[in-house]
C-alpha cells in the first residue's frame, strides 16, 4: 500500500466555464435529496399555479365585446352578462369535475393521467398534446395581454402623443418577460414560489378595490358612462337589434369561445398536485375551490362594471376594458390615478405570472408523457436546481417563436386558444367517467352523471372554438392536434423498437468471446494524444496491438511513417492502409471486419480524441472519431474506444517519467 507520502496527487477536476456561469445565473445546485423540501404551501400554490386562470379575468370580458360591439352595437353590453353568466357555469361545472380529479388521481398530471389509467397510453396523447399546446399558447397569450396593460397605462397617464415608440416595441417587451420567467423557474421551484405568488394577491386587492369602488360609485348615483365613439375603439355595429336574428347565433357563439379563455388554467392545479404539501390531495382541492370562486367573482365584476360604463375595447388593443374602468372608477384626482397605477400594474404584474403557471405545469406533464415513452426521455431529467430544466427550455423557444410569429398580437393570439385546454377537459370527464363505472364505489352515479355533464359541455366549448374561431387562427391548432399525436405515437414507436432490438440481441455474458484480443490504434499525426492511447493499449497486455494509418495523401504518409521512426514507441510498428476514395470509416470498418472473419479475433479499436475549447474546437476541428465509433459499432465482435486527450491541459505535455514523450528530430 501506498504511503500518504508517495501517494499520486488527486488530479485537478476544474469546472467548465459554462458551468460557472450556471451556478452564477441559478445559484448553488441542489441534490436529489432535498426534492422533498421543495414543496408549495396552499397560499404559494394559489398564487404560482392559480395566476394564469384568475389573471384571464382582466381580458375574457373584453375578448367578447371584440365580437359583440362590431356586430350589435351598444346592445354588446346587455348580452355580456348572460354570456358571463353561461361562462359562470361552465366554471361552476369544471370546478366540480377537476375536484373529482384531484380526488381520485393524486399524482401530478392532471387529464393526462385520468386518460392514460382509463384509456391506455396511446389514447393518452390526445390529452397530452391538448394540455401541452395550451401550456405554449398560454405563455404567449398572458405574456402579450400583460405587455398591453403596462402600455394602456401609459396611455391613460400621458396621452397618445409619446406612444409611437412603446407600442413599436410591444414585442420586445414581451419577449423580455418570457425570458425572465424562464430563468426565474431554472432557479427552481421553491424560488418561483416566492418570487410569482405576491403578484396574484396584489392583482386580487387590486381587483377588489376595482369592483367594490365601481359599484359604490353606481350605487351612490354616478351613471356616467364612456364615449363609445372615442377615436381609436372598436367601431359600433349598425344592427342593435339582431340580437334576436338566427344570424346573431354564430356571433354569441363567437364571443362565448372568447369568453371561455377565462377558463383556461383551471387544470393547472390538477397538473401540479406534487408540487402541494401532504396530504396533497385535500389541499389541492382547496386551493382549487379558492381560485374558482376568485376567479368567478372577478369575471362576473368586470362584466358587470363594463356594462355599466361601456367601457369599449380599442382597436390597437390598448387601453384595455380594465384600465377604462379603473379611470372611471377612481376618476382622474391624485389618489385616482394612484388606485389606476396600482390596478394596472398589479394586473400587467399578474399576466406575466399567468404566463409562469405553464412553467410550472408543462415541464411536469412533458415528464410525464417522457416517462411513458412518448416525448425524449431528457425531458425526465432534473436540472441544476431540480426542475426539469429541458422542459422550461423547450417551452420557451416554442412560445417566443408564436409570439414572433403573431407579433405578439393579443387578437390574434386568442383564436389559437382554448381549444387545447376544453379538449383536456374533456378527456378528463370522459376518464373519471371510465373510473367511477368500473370502480361503483360511494355515490358513483352522482359522480359519474356530473363528470359525463362537464365531458359534454367541454367537447361542445371546442368544437364550437374550433368552428367560430377557425378563420381567425384556430385552423392552426386543429392541424397541428392530429400531427402532434402522430408524432407522439411513432417516437413511442420508435423507443419500443429500439428496447425489443436490445432485448432481442444473441448476447451472453458468461459466454467467453473470442480467445485472440487485437487492439487496433488509429494514427493519424505522432503527438501525445496517439502516445497516450499506446500506453493505454500496452497496459491492458491485448495479444496483438497495431498502430495502423489510414492514408489518403502518399506525401503526408511518408513524412508521418519518417517521424514515426524518430519517436519512442518500441517495437511497434506503423502499417499503412491505403485509402484512395478518401472514405476513412469505411476502410476502417473493412480492416476490422476482414481481421474478424479470417481470425476469428475479438478486436478492439482504439481511437485518439484531441478535445478542444468547447466553442473553437468545434469550429476548427472535426469530429472524426466520434463518426468511426458510431460506425464499427455496427460490427460484431468489435469495440471501439475513445480514448480522450485534454490539448489546454498542461500536465498531459510531458510523459510520466519526466522526459519529452516525443523525440525531436
Amino acid at each position: 500500500m501506498l504511503s500518504s507520502s508517495t501517494r499520486p496527487a488527486a488530479a485537478a477536476l476544474p469546472e467548465s466555464p459554462g458551468y460557472r456561469v450556471k451556478k452564477h445565473l441559478l445559484g448553488r445546485p441542489l441534490v436529489t435529496e432535498q426534492l422533498s423540501a421543495e414543496r408549495l404551501s396552499n397560499p404559494i400554490a394559489l398564487g404560482v399555479l392559480a395566476s394564469d386562470c384568475i389573471s384571464s379575468m382582466a381580458y375574457g370580458s373584453e375578448q367578447m365585446l371584440v365580437v359583440l360591439i362590431p356586430a350589435i352595437g351598444v346592445a354588446a353590453f346587455t348580452a355580456l352578462i348572460p354570456l358571463t353568466a353561461a361562462i359562470l357555469c361552465v366554471l361552476l361545472l369544471l370546478t366540480l369535475s377537476y375536484r373529482d380529479v384531484v380526488t381520485a388521481y393524486t399524482r401530478a398530471g392532471g387529464s393526462y393521467v385520468v386518460a392514460r389509467e382509463n384509456f391506455g397510453p396511446r389514447v393518452a396523447q390526445v390529452a397530452a398534446v391538448a394540455l401541452l399546446i395550451d401550456y405554449i399558447v398560454t405563455v404567449a397569450v398572458q405574456a402579450a395581454a400583460g405587455t398591453d396593460a403596462l402600455v394602456s397605462l401609459v396611455h391613460l397617464l400621458w396621452g397618445d402623443g409619446r406612444l409611437t415608440a412603446l407600442d413599436d416595441n410591444k414585442l420586445l417587451i414581451t419577449v423580455g418577460v418570457v425570458l425572465l420567467l424562464c430563468w426565474g423557474n431554472l432557479r427552481g421551484i421553491r424560488e418561483a414560489g416566492r418570487s410569482f405568488a405576491l403578484p396574484a394577491y396584489l392583482f386580487m386587492s387590486a381587483m377588489a378595490l376595482l369592483v367594490v369602488t365601481g359599484f359604490t360609485r353606481f350605487l351612490l348615483g354616478d351613471h356616467s358612462r364612456i364615449d363609445v365613439h372615442t377615436p381609436g375603439m372598436v367601431g359600433l355595429g349598425g344592427d342593435t337589434h339582431g340580437f334576436f336574428y338566427g344570424a346573431s347565433l354564430l356571433i354569441l357563439l363567437r364571443a362565448f369561445a372568447n369568453g371561455g379563455s377565462s377558463l383556461t388554467g383551471l387544470e393547472a392545479i390538477s397538473n401540479g398536485v406534487s408540487v402541494f404539501r401532504s396530504p396533497q390531495g385535500p389541499n389541492a382541492r382547496r386551493t382549487m375551490v379558492a381560485m374558482s370562486c376568485i376567479l368567478g367573482t372577478g369575471v362576473l365584476g368586470v362584466s358587470l362594471l363594463a356594462h355599466i360604463t361601456h367601457a369599449t375595447p380599442y382597436v390597437a388593443q390598448t387601453p384595455t376594458v380594465v384600465s377604462q374602468e379603473a379611470r372611471w372608477a377612481f376618476g382622474e384626482s391624485w389618489y385616482g390615478t394612484a388606485g389606476l397605477v396600482f390596478v394596472q400594474l398589479a394586473t400587467a404584474l399578474i399576466l406575466y405570472m399567468g404566463a409562469n403557471t405553464s412553467f410550472n405545469g408543462f415541464p411536469f406533464l412533458a415528464s410525464f408523457v417522457a416517462e411513458d415513452s412518448f416525448l425524449p426521455r431528457q425531458l425526465t431529467r432534473r436540472g441544476h436546481r431540480l426542475a426539469f430544466s429541458n422542459g422550461i427550455v423547450v417551452l420557451t423557444v416554442v412560445s417566443l417563436t408564436l409570439l414572433v410569429a403573431t407579433k405578439g398580437s393579443l387578437n390574434s393570439l386568442v383564436g389559437l386558444y382554448a381549444i387545447g385546454v376544453f379538449s383536456g377537459f374533456t378527456m378528463a370527464g370522459a376518464g373519471l367517467v371510465r373510473h367511477h363505472w368500473r370502480s361503483r364505489a360511494g355515490r358513483w352515479r352522482a359522480k359519474l352523471a356530473l363528470n359525463g355533464l362537464a365531458c359534454g359541455v367541454s367537447l361542445l366549448v371546442a368544437l364550437i372554438f374550433a368552428v367560430t374561431k377557425f378563420t381567425e387562427g384556430a385552423w392552426v391548432v386543429v392541424l397541428v392536434f392530429p400531427v402532434g399525436v402522430w408524432a407522439l405515437i411513432k417516437v413511442n414507436q420508435r423507443y419500443r423498437e429500439e428496447a425489443a432490438a436490445l432485448a432481442a440481441a444473441p448476447a451472453d455474458a458468461t459466454v467467453p468471446g473470442a480467445s485472440t484480443q487485437v487492439m487496433y490504434i488509429l494514427v493519424d499525426r505522432v503527438d501525445l494524444a496517439v502516445l497516450k492511447a499506446i500506453r493505454y493499449a500496452r497496459a491492458l497486455r491485448p495479444a496483438e496491438i497495431r498502430a495502423v494509418h489510414v492514408m489518403v495523401d502518399a506525401q503526408e504518409a511518408r513524412r508521418l511513417a519518417a517521424r514515426w521512426d524518430r519517436t519512442e514507441v518500441g517495437d511497434l510498428p506503423l502499417e499503412m492502409v491505403e485509402c484512395p476514395d478518401r472514405r476513412i470509416s469505411r476502410a476502417v470498418l473493412e480492416l476490422v471486419d476482414r481481421r474478424v472473419r479470417e481470425q476469428g479475433a475479438q478486436v478492439t479499436l482504439l481511437i485518439p480524441e484531441r478535445t478542444y475549447s468547447p466553442v473553437l474546437g468545434r469550429l476548427l476541428h472535426r469530429r472524426t472519431a466520434d463518426h468511426i465509433a458510431r460506425a464499427v459499432g455496427r460490427l460484431p465482435d468489435v469495440v471501439a474506444t475513445i480514448v480522450p486527450f485534454d490539448v489546454a491541459e498542461p500536465h498531459e505535455r510531458r510523459a510520466p517519467d519526466g522526459s519529452a514523450a516525443v523525440r525531436r528530430g
